[in-house]
């Protein structure tokens, strides 16, 4: 069985060495030794100071909204994964579709002020696939008609537009560290804010408002635990490796699919990407449907990631129409990626594609 993605796993002797402080401190959780060592490691990494690891990359949206204060409209993407709608609608506001672009699938920041009312107060969008969006023009808007910019990075660790992590745009980013991203700490997530004292904010929340005795703000439990932490030091030590491995496995996609019958996207910007996906866009969901099923009749699992589109979402009090998503995400398959894969399974996959493209 071949799955859309098969989780990084380093040796289990390093991991078991990372953890052995656990059994000699008994400390766990709540922001121990392990965890602010990963913490660290992740700020040099990023070359980002104000950074916080938490247990999940949901959480983290809901505290960058919270911490904000935004209660209204929130201008945002339709084309991401469920969280960052269900974060928008979980803190009482209301989100406000901008369709995508067909380059990058990112949100098109063209259309962005158009949907502008007097009840917007902030632009959450997500970097599609580690596919940077247009983050300057963004950054215009929000100035000009003084809103808040949140970035969903869940997909751009490593990833570096201009020279700077990508976490380093917004006014707040968070990122998912979940077990199926190119870094992760089985579940895990960060939160990023350029401003010092939104950051304090930030990390009262993470921790229930207090530190010890004393109490200083409303807060959620967004701390994760030391396991969770020695799994991350574990699987940054080998980030290199991992994505350069990635990277020859998408460019062996690259030389053997054809692209005749179907689309991938592709950033206009110069970037270092990080290959977190590998998503092609064919011209129907019925040859969708048919790959897909063949696919899955060879043990070999793709995801329609992302679907629906989330302005199609059945909860939703009220949305308006995102065509160039709709069709998107009626059409589009994640191939199986990982660190493991081989060029012998990337040639069956391609294969098989090739024979039910029709």
């Amino acid at each position: 069985m071949i799955h859309v993605t098969k989780s990084y796993l380093p040796s289990l002797e390093r991991y078991i060495e990372k953890i052995k402080p656990i059994w000699e401190n008994h400390w766990l959780t709540n922001n121990g030794p392990i965890l602010l060592q990963l913490e660290n490691e992740l700020k040099k990494y990023t070359a980002i100071e104000n950074l916080l690891y938490t247990n999940n990359g949901t959480v983290v949206l809901q505290m960058a909204l919270k911490a904000l204060h935004i209660t209204k409209e929130v201008i945002t993407t339709p084309f991401s994964y469920v969280a960052t709608t269900n974060s928008i609608l979980w803190e009482g506001c209301t989100p406000v579709f901008v369709d995508i672009n067909e380059q990058d699938f990112n949100i098109d920041a063209n259309l962005i002020e158009e949907k502008i009312t007097e009840n917007t107060q902030a632009i959450l969008a997500t970097h599609v696939f580690g596919n940077p969006c247009d983050v300057e023009k963004i950054e215009a808007i929000a100035k000009k008609y003084s809103l808040k910019v949140i970035y969903d990075a869940a997909h751009v660790f490593g990833v570096e537009y201009k020279n700077k992590s990508l976490l380093s745009y917004g006014d707040i980013a968070t990122c998912s560290f979940h077990a199926t991203k190119v870094f992760h700490t089985i579940e895990g997530g960060c939160i990023v804010a350029n401003d010092n004292e939104l950051f304090k904010k930030l990390h009262l929340y993470r921790q229930f408002g207090h530190i010890g005795d004393d109490y200083y703000d409303i807060g959620v439990n967004g701390k994760a635990s030391e396991f969770h932490a020695a799994m991350g030091l574990c699987v940054l030590e080998d980030l290199e490796e991992i994505i350069q491995h990635r990277k020859n496995a998408s460019l062996e996609y690259d030389r053997l699919l054809n692209f005749d019958g179907i689309q991938k996207p592709f950033s206009p910007f110069d970037i270092k990407y990080n290959y977190a996906y590998y998503p092609v866009v064919f011209k129907s969901e019925e040859m969708l449907l048919n790959v897909k099923n063949a696919l899955a009749e060879n043990g070999i699992i793709g995801r329609r990631y992302f679907y629906p589109s989330l302005n199609n979402l059945p909860f939703l009090k009220q949305t308006n129409e995102c065509k160039n998503s709709e069709r998107i995400s009626k059409n589009i398959l994640s191939l199986p990626l990982s660190s493991y894969i081989t060029n012998e399974e990337i040639k069956t996959i391609c294969d098989i594609i090739h024979k039910n493209l029709s």
